[in-house]
């Protein structure tokens, strides 16, 4: 198993920036993808940002594209998410996610709110 803790959330204006990292204990070495999700109010959670453990794969979603960056530090199994640009509609509780062995794991999350 791995145990995943975000930090960096908070208020921003529209069009700021916040960085959000995430470090992993545990299995980290079972890790094969890493990640950032998001879930606003009322709205399904939806996978933002991955990254394979060995950093050869990036993927974004559409919404996030262009304007967030997921980046490692292996040595300090923390993964990071540099948001730029942000808007209103990024308002959302943030989750670092993990997959071992095809299995999610996610964090408790850490709120993001940009406001207009």
């Amino acid at each position: 198993q791995v145990q995943l803790v975000e930090r960096g959330g908070g208020l921003v204006q529209a069009g700021g920036s916040l960085r959000l990292s995430c470090t992993a204990s545990g299995s980290t070495f079972s890790i094969n993808t890493f990640g950032w999700g998001r879930q606003a109010p009322g709205k399904q959670r939806e996978l933002v940002a991955t990254m394979r453990s060995d950093g050869t794969t990036t993927n974004y979603s559409d919404s996030v594209k262009g304007r967030f960056t997921i980046s490692r530090d292996n040595a300090k199994n923390t993964v990071h998410l540099q948001m730029n640009s942000l808007k209103p509609e990024d308002t959302a509780v943030y989750l670092c996610y993990a997959n071992l062995y095809g299995v999610g794991y996610w964090g408790q999350g850490t709120q993001v709110t940009v406001s207009s």
